[in-house]
């Protein structure tokens, strides 16, 4: 087998841009590119002034590594903040780029992924994807009413992992993923825990709005007490989301967002951290408990992934919760950049056709949930 790559990924987040040339599913180099905070602010304050400096970063570092790109049939590059899409593998097209550059549901360093991708696909002659971007809905219909009819829960998760996870257990046990039904939690600075049957994530708890806490999230708070918080004069908008958003969580309680600094709290004999670490797994495994109920009992398995789950401590917590539900399977980390590579070759491969942003609109999804 030549060992030339013939796929080049690309995740751009908060602070740095990941990459990774692919022969097939073989990494041949992989790069975490750290970005300064001088450097980061130094086009203006949206992230896509950001997009020459990352760019020129990753043609740098593709320069160094030697590595030809002659031979690269796809670019694909991590999706934003876009409108509800169902999930899969689309072509980056101008629509797709006009609206990520208005920035509609968030400016968030994601919305980079297909410029970058685009960029340098267009110079090599080769198309540019995206694959499962944080905006894919593949909800049942009864899932979107709140209980408010002025709200409506909005459908956004860590999809990318959560499906890929998903696809590399149906894969291990052969069978199909659009056969199982299993639930699965992302666990990182955001708690994803979804359910997913008939090959769509049909449920899932949006880690700004609801469900458990984590190391920076609040999750889902008294409805009535936070309002008045909101209006105490106390907080502004800004703070108030911050609190909720970036300084809830573990930091909220224990002034750390590291869950390994909480668990060595713990050792120490720090009861307070214990208690807040097995809160976090009761919160967690009862959401898990709540999409179990979704798929009505019926669980092929439970999934847990993300950053945190390296830690033992946390998953074995989790599996004494919920084991009793189904059989339950650890696939620690986020591997986004194997994540985008798999949805690019499912493309390549011709296994699944690649989607049009703008032409496959998101459809209401009537899944019987009860087999």
């Amino acid at each position: 087998m030549s060992l030339a790559p013939n796929l080049l990924a690309i995740n751009p987040g908060s602070a740095s841009t990941k990459f990774g040339l692919y022969r097939d599913e073989e990494p041949l180099l992989v790069r975490n590119l750290q970005h300064s905070k001088e450097e980061l602010a130094a086009g203006g304050t949206d992230v896509l002034s950001q997009l020459q400096m990352r760019l020129q970063r990753i043609e740098d570092e593709l320069e160094a590594g030697g590595l030809p790109l002659d031979g690269i049939a796809a670019v694909v590059g991590r999706g934003g903040l876009l409108r509800p899409v169902k999930g899969g593998t689309y072509r980056v097209n101008e629509v797709m780029l006009e609206e990520l550059r208005r920035a509609a549901r968030g400016d968030h360093a994601a919305n980079l992924g297909a410029f970058l991708a685009q960029a340098i696909a267009s110079c090599i002659g080769v198309p540019a994807y995206i694959v499962d971007p944080v905006s894919v809905d593949e909800w049942i219909k009864v899932a979107r009413l709140s209980g408010c009819a002025q709200l409506e829960r909005p459908c956004l998760s860590h999809a990318l992992n959560s499906k890929a996870t998903a696809r590399r257990y149906a894969g291990e046990v052969k069978r199909p993923y659009d056969e199982m039904r299993l639930v699965v939690a992302h666990l990182g600075s955001g708690h994803t825990i979804s359910a997913h049957a008939s090959g769509r994530m049909i449920d899932a708890t949006n880690s700004r709005e609801e469900g458990a806490f984590s190391t920076e999230r609040a999750g889902a708070v008294p409805a009535i007490e936070l309002v008045r918080l909101c209006y105490s004069g106390r907080y502004t908008q800004k703070e108030m989301e911050t609190m909720l958003t970036r300084e809830g969580g573990l930091i909220s309680y224990l002034g750390t967002g590291d869950l390994r600094e909480v668990e060595q709290h713990i050792d120490e004999g720090d009861e307070h951290a214990g208690l807040v670490f097995r809160a976090m797994v009761y919160q967690i495994a009862k959401e898990i408990g709540a999409m179990a109920c979704v798929l009505r009992g019926k669980v092929d398995a439970i999934l847990l992934t993300g950053g945190m789950a390296h830690s033992l401590r946390l998953t074995a917590a989790i599996c004494e919760a919920v084991q009793w539900i189904a059989p339950v399977k650890i696939y620690a980390g986020e591997d986004e950049l194997r994540a985008l590579a798999e949805g690019a070759l499912r493309v390549m491969r011709h296994e699944e056709a690649s989607r049009e942003f703008g032409v496959d609109a998101v459809e209401t999804i009537l899944i019987e949930t009860q087999r």
